[in-house]
């Protein structure tokens, strides 16, 4: 079975082919990040409309590299949410129209889905069940996960995300948009020395994460030493520490509650590199595996949305002609195929 994912939740607009005998044909991105740059976030509007100029582009452009033509697919799968509501009309009705004139199924698939089973293309794929550390723009969660479709969420954000504090702290650095990237840059010339932030909620049981206090505890910071010029480095790497260090307490304590020894890390955050290295070492010390995304699947792509739809439709025959997005929509509402 061929299936196009389409995935336009956002600020990329992301193309996929997978083949359930080849794996991944061929993928292609495009980032809005210069359109958004200037105002420091994403602009909804923005984003609808450029999904619309570049959604069926990068659709010809990514059969073009696998060699293959329109006919030739049997299913599509789009994002139907959650994200931005004029963003996923835009690829949720290309998926449509294109399904209902080659006559194939189509399906819409949550976005979170697709970052959960992002790992599973790649050469060595983890094998169900497991836990999954879920880091995705305005999305923070622990899931366990059983299998296709079963899963229950363990612990989520209750405020900011940890991807929309990176970008919030990076605002205050003046590092620009987007700025998990950034932020991690800065941050390897600061010293762990210097500051130590607080590592929010983990004081009490629990597998709820909140970011908006370290938020806040980094602009008091920035405030109380404006006249420093050496700041920056030192603010991004104890922001960073917390993070980290947050996110290494939650998953030690969700594999004593779980007992999974498989632990699977993916969304834009898990490409941070110092969360890699600080959940290899924690792997190490209490006998668990740790599986992440290739880092070009991290971000939003259209390859993890195909091959979410292709899993789905594997014992499905697709959707009803008419659609809908779910801007909002939980992942542990979601049942197995």
């Amino acid at each position: 079975m061929l299936v196009l994912g389409i995935e336009t939740s956002c600020d990329e607009t992301g193309i996929g082919l997978y083949d359930g005998e080849r794996g991944i044909l061929a993928h292609a991105v495009y980032s809005q990040v210069a359109i958004h740059a200037r105002y420091g976030g994403v602009v909804p509007e923005l984003a609808s409309r450029d999904h619309v100029r570049k959604t069926l582009p990068l659709i010809k452009q990514t059969l073009a590299e696998a060699d293959l033509k329109l006919s030739d697919l049997d299913g599509i799968a789009y994002t139907a949410g959650p994200g931005l509501v004029g963003a996923l009309l835009v690829g949720s009705s290309v998926a449509r129209s294109l399904a209902f004139g080659l006559n194939i199924p189509a399906l819409g698939v949550h976005h979170m889905e697709g970052h959960l089973l992002s790992p599973m293309l790649d050469d060595l794929p983890p094998a169900m069940p497991f836990l999954a550390l879920l880091v995705s723009g305005g999305h923070t969660m622990l899931v366990d996960v059983q299998a296709l479709g079963c899963y229950e969420i363990l612990g989520e954000s209750l405020d900011d995300a940890a991807g929309e504090a990176f970008d919030k702290v990076a605002k205050m650095l003046g590092l620009g948009y987007p700025g998990g990237p950034a932020i991690e840059k800065l941050a390897q010339s600061g010293s762990p020395e210097r500051f130590r932030f607080p590592r929010p909620m983990t004081n009490r049981p629990g597998l709820d994460f909140s970011f908006s206090g370290l938020k806040t505890f980094t602009l008091n910071t920035i405030n109380d030493h404006l006249d420093d010029p050496t700041l920056a480095p030192d603010v991004a790497r104890a922001f960073v520490d917390a993070v980290v260090d947050t996110f290494l307490i939650k998953c030690r304590r969700a594999v004593k509650q779980t007992g999974h020894k498989t632990l699977v890390v993916s969304g834009g955050v898990s490409a941070n590199k110092q969360l890699r290295a600080g959940l290899s070492e924690l792997a190490d010390k209490i006998g668990i595996s740790v599986h992440y995304p290739k880092f070009e699947f991290c971000t939003d792509n259209g390859a993890m949305i195909a091959y979410a739809g292709y899993c789905r439709l594997l014992s499905s025959t697709g959707e009803p002609l008419g659609y809908h997005v779910q801007p909002r929509w939980s992942l542990d509402t979601l049942q197995a195929p």
